[in-house]
């Protein structure tokens, strides 16, 4: 008799996510002038989105995600979640990861909290233990145990423009994609708010929008030093700022952005023309100086920043520059013994300046020092005969091959370097909405590998930038949470990188360059897009998905992201299964007493509903299913809501008429419960109630009889006194047919048998369901024998003592006739 059993399936639902495209233009100023950027009092962030996600429910082991487009000139984005949680901040730690409910932050892509361990250490309740009130993130890849009210704030400061992914989880861990006979947690409901606020105009900057920001762009005007060409290989290009020798109050520093718009090899940022003037200033000690901050995505400041240089050391260089947005800004300071003081009160200055810009790019195809190492752009291909929406890359102008995915390495290698090693790189594409899916990435030669692959989104990498990587066995980014190193051998390397960000990624090989330039062995490299990792570890579990969806399910022994964690050992499995299986024989005892007194319809029940649970349960743990899942699991809850209910039916002595009627009126409820809410923790109770209920209303039809033969109108013609006398003996009697009905010790047993039953009820988890469940079947099963056992025969003693009287009639009437 199983209580509860689903299969569990961990779908990323991204076709659940929440778009909220958030497009705005971007405005290009060339004025020199400040006020030409509408710089007044009124400059306050005004909302640009507001959304409302309406009350929904996530059951346990469930997640959700929420996908906000942040654009370019966005201040600040806020959440307002409320749920119906009631969870101590202080006992957090204390509860299991599968119990735990948390929010997950993510730029670029979808969120994945039990990927492996390292992702428990960003779990982390804020200083205050709360975050009801309003909390500024610091970083946005981290998770947090969800509140009741859960007001967050992110700023332009803290996060970059582009997709941010929310995820909420309702428990998580390595089990949480396990499939599962039953499920055990709770659900919760929440609803949220989320708005976007930008500045009204596009030169401002910051969450109040009190920053100016300028943005540099190259027009011909701003050109001072125009395109050149190195040996038609390289291109380089220099500007200057339209305003000349501009100048910045001390207190008041101005920003800067600067679009870089493709893969480049190098940014340099250079100051000129750098003087100070100094209006007042009272300490006239040491020199003012400045440090010039650069950083991808948002503004910089002294303590959040990507690069920075003293002013005095300009430019500063910035290899293979992510391709997006920079900001830029310099930031006065005061040189007093060594060391640089940002806060001076008694400066009172004006920092003026220029800003030259130098990029540097290779032509299609080049890249790495003087355009020398190959770039290959990589084109997409869908795969046949696999799941929808999974493709391989395929260098473009190579022959495409039908019959592989893989393609030869060799003649796509750079062939010259100035040291022993050289680069070649591999562009891609990973598009809009796409980030649910997963980079397969395989090396296999003939030969030991002497080959390290680096790999980083939205720019180059190299040997001190990069994303994700793989150097040797023992060398790579194994430990990094959305990186998983599959096979890693002397002359094949296989891994995949998790919810790969949207953008342009680029996977740098680092190889020797042979002498010779002769290749006497062949590597064959493979890049593919795949929804499901590693196929779901075949045999143990099954990928599957729908448009903008991905993901997997997982069979009972195992359970991850992708079915590689071994939860129940090959061993541990069989003595489950036969657990589970064999403890419904503990049907025989009820049935061979239903059988014994010749109770055939009770025991037709008990029997099926014995037989019904042992197949279920051989299905379920993947022994063997004689019918489909839901119908044997519609039948083992069924029948066994049917064997509870009717041994306590049997208990009453009522006409078989009777009994119909109530077995009828019971197998309609009980279908219904099965069908619609088998799984139910209530159902246990209601089960007992409408037994006892059943019982009640057979004891009610066996006294209508004697109810029908009182005399009320004799009884109306006693007196006060009488009457209660006549009442006090009749419910004694009742007292004295009831003791005598049932063999109380029975009743004792089975109330002891049913109670042991509802506590292996409560006491089943995730881990420990085989035993207790296996548990609940023995004691519930017995608990029917005992009840069924305290029910006394009675002998219909009226009848008899009616034949007897007939009898005795017919001899006096003989005897007169002699």
């Amino acid at each position: 008799m199983a209580k509860k059993v689903q299969t569990l399936s961990c779908v990323l639902n991204l076709n659940l996510l929440l778009h909220l495209l958030l497009c705005l233009p971007i405005i290009t100023f060339s004025s020199s002038s400040v006020n030409e950027f509408g710089l007044n009092d009124n400059n306050i962030p005004i909302t640009l989105s507001s959304f409302h996600y309406s009350k929904s429910t996530l059951n346990p082991y469930s997640w959700r995600y929420i996908r906000v487009d942040l654009p370019p000139g966005f201040a600040s984005m806020s959440i307002n979640l409320e749920s119906d949680l009631d969870i101590d901040p202080r006992t957090v730690k204390k509860l299991p990861k599968s119990k735990l409910p948390i929010i997950c932050f993510r730029d670029g892509g979808p969120p994945l909290p039990d990927v492996s361990n390292i992702a428990l250490t960003v779990l982390s309740t804020p200083a205050n233990h709360s975050i009801g009130g309003i909390q500024v993130l610091q970083l946005v890849d981290q998770c947090h145990p969800l509140q009741e009210n859960t007001v967050l704030m992110f700023t332009n400061e803290q996060i970059s423009s582009g997709a941010l992914y929310i995820g909420l989880f309702n428990g998580f861990g390595s089990a949480s994609t396990q499939s599962k006979m039953i499920i055990r947690g709770s659900d919760f409901s929440f609803s949220t708010n989320i708005s976007v606020e930008g500045c009204p105009t596009s030169g401002m900057w910051g969450q109040y929008c009190n920053q100016t920001v300028v943005p540099l762009s190259c027009v011909q005007s701003d050109v001072s030093t125009n395109i050149k060409n190195h040996s038609d290989t390289e291109k380089i290009t220099t500007c200057r700022n339209s305003f000349e020798a501009s100048c910045t109050g001390y207190r008041a520093p101005r920003g800067y952005s600067l679009d870089v718009s493709g893969m480049v090899e190098e940014l340099k940022i250079m100051t000129v023309n750098v003087s100070l003037n100094e209006r007042s200033l009272t300490n006239n000690t040491g020199n003012v100086i400045g440090v010039l901050y650069a950083r991808y995505g948002a503004m910089p400041s002294g303590s959040l920043y990507d690069f920075s240089i003293d002013i005095n050391k300009t430019p500063l260089v910035i290899r293979s520059p992510k391709v997006g947005r920079w900001y830029v800004s310099l930031l006065p300071g005061k040189q007093t013994q060594g060391k640089l003081s940002m806060e001076d009160n008694n400066i009172n200055s004006d920092l003026c300046y220029s800003l030259d810009w130098q990029v540097r790019e290779c032509p299609v195809g080049k890249a790495g020092p003087n355009c020398t190492w190959e770039s290959h752009m990589l084109q997409t291909i869908m795969s046949k005969n696999a799941l929808p929406f999974e493709s391989y890359y395929w260098p473009i102008g190579e022959t495409i091959s039908p019959a592989s995915s893989k393609f030869l390495l060799e003649p796509l290698l750079s062939k010259s370097s100035f040291g022993e090693y050289a680069w070649t790189y591999f562009l891609l594409d990973i598009p809009r909405g796409a980030a649910g899916g997963n980079i397969h990435v395989q090396l296999s030669s003939d030969d030991v590998l002497d080959y390290e692959i680096y790999s980083r989104v939205g720019g180059l990498p190299s040997l001190s930038t990069w994303d994700y990587y793989y150097s040797n066995k023992t060398s790579s980014s194994n430990g990094s949470i959305f990186f998983k190193l599959y096979d890693a051998s002397e002359n094949a390397v296989n891994f995949y990188i998790l919810y790969p960000k949207e953008g342009t990624w680029s996977f740098g090989l680092r190889h020797p360059v042979r002498s010779d330039g002769s290749n006497k062995h062949q590597t064959f490299m493979s890049i593919a897009s795949e929804r499901c990792p590693n196929g779901c570890s075949s045999p143990h579990g099954t990928c599957h998905n729908s448009m903008d969806a991905s993901g997997l399910t997982l069979y009972r022994d195992h359970g991850g992201f992708d079915c590689s964690i071994e939860i129940v050992s090959r061993k541990g499995h069989i003595w489950h299964s036969i657990a589970l299986i064999a403890s419904n024989g503990a049907a025989i005892l009820p049935a061979f007493w239903t059988l014994r007194h010749k109770a055939f319809a009770e025991w037709v029940l008990f029997t099926s509903s014995g037989i019904s649970s042992g197949l279920y349960h051989a299905c379920d743990v993947g022994t063997w299913c004689a019918l489909s899942f839901h119908v044997l699991q519609f039948m083992d809850f069924w029948l066994s809501f049917m064997a509870v209910v009717s041994t306590f039916v049997h208990m009453a002595n009522i006409d078989e008429v009777s009994k119909r009627v109530i077995h009828t009126i019971v197998a309609i409820l009980t279908a219904l419960m099965a069908a619609t809410g088998a799984t139910r923790s209530s159902n246990i109770i209601l089960v007992i109630a409408i037994g006892a209920s059943g019982l009640v209303i057979g004891w009610l039809i066996e006294s209508s009889a004697t109810i029908r033969a009182i005399s009320f109108s004799a009884m109306l013609s006693l007196n006060f006194t009488d009457r209660l006398h006549s009442i006090k003996d009749r419910l004694f009697n009742f007292i004295k047919t009831l003791r005598s009905r049932f063999r109380w010790g029975y009743i004792l047993l089975g109330v002891v048998t049913i109670s042991l039953a509802g506590l292996s009820w409560k006491m089943e988890t995730d881990k420990t369901y085989w035993i207790w469940h296996s548990l609940w079947h023995v004691t519930i099963y017995t608990s029917s024998f005992f009840f069924l056992c305290s029910k006394v025969t009675t002998i219909d003693t009226s009848t008899q003592e009616g034949q007897n009287v007939t009898y005795e009639l017919t001899r006096q009437d003989s005897s007169s006739r002699v």
